[in-house]
């Protein structure tokens, strides 16, 4: 503060103390403490979490994947208990039916994560060079090339213990912390006792308006460093926060009693929070559809929320280490980190306000006065610290504005595949009209059809259906699918339905996953869940079919009986499928047929004789199962690739054909996590034209 404002009395230190104290009361606490962390999506934070919560609330997800049966996961937690619910709701409805503010609302929440990003790169610069720089107070004779040297020597060593997660590290970092937490607060104490117990007198106000009025424009500047006492601590926010701000309080009133140039070691620890916060942001952002799939590792069993995604963490010491050497200026980088930090809380005091609006559904006074008071205040700092953009803290906003458009390309041309893909679903009655063989020979054993629709046919399988001589005897399309949500539990993982009569064996498989849940499962542990969960519903469902039959037997035979056997192909040409039905695979072929040709119908049966039917038919259909599942399970991948039409615009072209594609083909695919062979992988691809 004091390099933008220099010192010209007592009275100018206490009011750059008020300014301190009133900061920290105001944004860390009474905002923080008190407003935002009851914002949380079930214990989890950020602007993502928030967007989160938005989605449950409302359709605004422009991702069509929405299914009424995710709001039966028991995480959703719909609660809408207040006298403003009219309000809420009309919310509600301009929301979900404006694609603009939906549009909106996505680009505040992608700004907001690009900052966050961007506050994981200039965090550690500024907290190791802070730090370091403290070696020339006490030694002149050390240089800056030389404070440069050793801030790049500890920022390789602070990224490369990451990998071995918060609670490895926190166990070495832990007891020294807290050593250096009580000294601070003793030497804060001493220094009052002392040197000058009267700068109690800051938590005054009025020190402000003469600390403003003696220096003008000067203290307007000073502000941008005056942030920097709320932004280290909103690093670390967690639950003995209440306590950490009695010590900041302590601190920084011991440090204008008479201790000067003291370098604050707990930055360290604020580097690497906000590095472990921006992994967990872009877990959150992945789920959701916000940005490439990256490989994550997950550092603890006992907490899920502890991650490390390798590629980020070298990336953003990559990015640390330039920021370093190009911009050696502590000032310089404390008004890069100050921006970024700004930017997230102006995105976070927007999104709460949301939150407050639609799900909370409290006063509109009180929603105004959030409003203006806290977003007030910080386009006032954020004016101040932007003042000073072109001393080289622009570059974190060029940053920050690279990685908005990385999520804001990936988004779009996620959706814009997902649409084409839905458009281009097979149609239900050409399936049908194909009959229980398809058409072709079903092989013996499992074929998951990967695929992202969470409704429908792909048209990827028309294309296996018109490339390949064979299917397996079982087919299920499984769909990975995050739904907004932290956590789905296991019981309710798969969501199963058919997606033709009985004898075709084809199912649909959703497996959903919150935005926190650890998605590594090897590929046997997930086909064994699949299967028992595939168990459960088939059961489930004879028990419902022999509650509804009416004694007219199956209406599935009349379905299944082929009427065309012609399909076209997505390259628009006409096959004939008239070949071989399943004759060969007698073991379970023959349960197939007998279920095919049901058997002759009796008159008026009894509800005894309908039971054993529905019995027989759910053992004939468990016993099918388990021995496909015997012959091996196969995983059919299809790869749906997009590109523009000639005839559209250039900067759709751009987009789709070069960014989306070379993002689409570096990130990590959707079925590395299962770590399945290369023997038990069939891939197919397919390119629309958008």
């Amino acid at each position: 503060m004091f390099s933008k404002a220099p010192v010209n009395g007592n009275e100018d230190v206490l009011g750059a103390l008020s300014l301190v104290l009133y900061t920290l009361i105001l944004i860390p606490l009474v905002k923080y403490v008190l407003i935002v962390l009851w914002a949380d999506d079930d214990g989890e934070g950020g602007t993502f979490a928030l967007y989160s919560l938005l989605c449950r609330h409302a359709k605004v997800n422009l991702l069509p994947n929405q299914l009424p049966s995710d709001a039966r996961i028991s995480g959703f937690r719909l609660k809408v208990p207040s006298p403003e619910l009219e309000r809420s709701l009309k919310l509600k409805e301009r929301l979900e039916a404006s694609l603009t503010l939906k549009k909106l609302l996505l680009m505040l929440v992608l700004a907001g994560t690009a900052m966050v990003i961007a506050d994981g790169v200039v965090t550690p610069a500024m907290s190791v060079m802070s730090a370091v720089g403290g070696l020339r107070v006490g030694d002149s004779g050390i240089k800056q090339d030389q404070v440069v040297i050793i801030s790049v020597a500890f920022l390789v060593i602070l990224f490369s213990v990451q990998k071995y997660g918060t609670s490895k590290v926190g166990l070495f970092v832990g007891p020294a912390l807290f050593i250096w937490f009580c000294s601070l607060g003793g030497i804060g104490i001493y220094n009052l006792i002392k040197y000058d117990y009267r700068v109690w007198k800051a938590f005054n106000p009025v020190h402000i308006y003469y600390y403003f009025k003696r220096n003008s424009t000067k203290a307007w500047y000073s502000l941008g460093g005056c942030l920097l006492c709320a932004t280290d601590d909103l690093c670390e926010l967690g639950a003995s926060y209440n306590s950490r701000l009695k010590l900041e309080f302590s601190e920084y009133s011991g440090k204008l009693s008479g201790v000067v140039g003291d370098v604050r070691a707990e930055d360290k620890n604020s580097s690497r929070a906000m590095t472990t916060a921006t992994f967990s942001c872009i877990k959150q952002s992945t789920a959701l559809g916000c940005f490439p799939r990256l490989k994550i590792i997950h550092t603890s069993r006992k907490f899920t929320g502890q991650i490390y995604i390798p590629v980020m963490n070298w990336f953003l010491l990559a990015l640390s280490l330039a920021m370093v050497c190009s911009i050696s200026n502590i000032y310089e980088i404390g008004n890069a980190y100050g921006i970024a930090e700004l930017g997230v809380m102006m995105m976070t005091t927007i999104l709460v306000t949301i939150v407050m609006l639609l799900i909370w559904q409290i006063n509109i006074i009180i929603v105004l006065s959030f409003v203006v008071i806290f977003l007030g205040l910080e386009l006032v700092f954020f004016s101040s610290v932007l003042r000073s953009g072109g001393d080289g803290s622009w570059i974190i906003l060029v940053f920050a504005v690279v990685l908005f458009f990385i999520m804001y390309i990936w988004n779009y041309g996620s959706k814009l595949k997902y649409e084409t893909e839905v458009k281009q679903k097979m149609s239900m009655d050409l399936l049908r009209e194909l009959g229980p063989n398809l058409g072709t020979i079903r092989a013996p054993g499992i074929g998951l059809l990967y695929n992202e629709l969470a409704k429908g046919i792909p048209a990827i399988f028309g294309h296996f259906l018109t490339t390949l001589p064979a299917v397996h005897s079982m087919i299920i399309f499984v769909c990975i699918k995050y739904v907004p949500v932290p956590s789905v539990p296991q019981n309710e993982r798969f969501l199963f339905r058919r997606v033709c009569p009985r004898s075709y064996h084809i199912f649909r498989c959703i497996a959903r996953y919150g935005y926190k849940d650890v998605h590594k499962e090897n590929h046997q542990a997930f086909e064994q869940l699949l299967i028992e969960s595939l168990e459960k519903f088939i059961r489930r469902d004879a028990q419902e079919r022999s509650l509804e039959s009416d004694g007219n037997g199956e209406s599935d035979s009349e379905e299944e009986h082929a009427f065309s056997r012609v399909l076209v192909a997505p390259n628009g040409s006409v096959y004939s499928l008239g070949v071989p039905l399943l004759a060969d695979f007698k073991d379970t072929g023959k349960a197939v047929m007998e279920e095919s040709n049901s058997e002759e119908l009796k008159p008026g049966p009894s509800s005894e004789s309908l039971l054993s039917d529905a019995e027989q038919s759910f053992d004939k259909e468990l016993s099918f199962l388990r021995k496909a599942k015997e012959s091996g399970v196969v995983y059919l991948l299809g790869h749906g690739n997009i590109r523009a039409k000639k005839s559209s615009w250039f900067i759709k072209k751009l987009f789709i054909n070069y960014f989306y594609a070379f993002l689409r083909k570096n990130c990590r695919k959707e079925i590395a996590s299962l770590s399945v062979p290369h023997t038990h992988l069939m891939q197919v691809g397919m390119t629309y034209m958008v």
